[in-house]
């Protein structure tokens, strides 16, 4: 697994760093606030768990499962809500949770989706953020990094349910997605 990798983008170190820092973002803003935190599953589940043993506050969870990605490294255009949430939104704080934000097309239709259920505030949290491949006008409230428009796998990130158990988000060789 490791000879597909062409380099390391993010080490252990680098994304626990920016994981406190996306916490303490989110206890300044949410500490009194009682959210339900939504995490996309699967990609964002590493993420998710490091994060919100960190937030001091209370806070419900949620899972959602949706994409817009097959078995390849190219979006399908198509989304798809596997498992939507069972909680009652209305009327509460809601944070989204998701690995990376890359073209937009899955978290703008899960936002649309979501407030249709009619929360009092709705926000996204990303720890990638890939703004070169945006395809909907989207933005992240909380952002842990930008990246450049690389493949990266790791730390949940896949192509083709493969990788998501790095340690550390790398940057996946071309010849690996590429061949026939």
């Amino acid at each position: 697994m490791l000879q597909d990798i062409e380099r390391v983008l993010l080490t252990q170190e680098e994304i626990a760093a920016h994981v406190a820092q996306l916490a303490a973002r989110l206890t300044a803003d949410y500490a009194e606030k009682d959210p339900v935190l939504i995490c996309v599953l699967k990609g964002a589940v590493n993420f998710f768990k490091d994060l919100v043993v960190q937030l001091p506050f209370h806070c419900e969870y949620e899972f959602v499962v949706a994409s817009s990605y097959g078995g390849g490294t190219q979006t399908s255009g198509s989304v798809q809500l596997r498992k939507d949430v069972f909680t009652d939104l209305r009327g509460r704080h809601v944070v989204v949770i998701e690995d990376i934000l890359d073209t937009g097309l899955t978290l703008d239709f899960l936002v649309a989706h979501l407030k249709t259920k009619e929360p009092a505030s709705l926000k996204i949290c990303t720890l990638l953020d890939k703004p070169s491949r945006r395809r909907v006008e989207l933005q992240a409230d909380y952002v842990g990094v930008t990246i450049p428009n690389e493949f990266v796998v790791g730390y949940g990130l896949d192509y083709n349910e493969h990788y998501r158990n790095l340690p550390f988000i790398g940057i996946l060789k071309p010849a690996v997605y590429s061949h026939p």
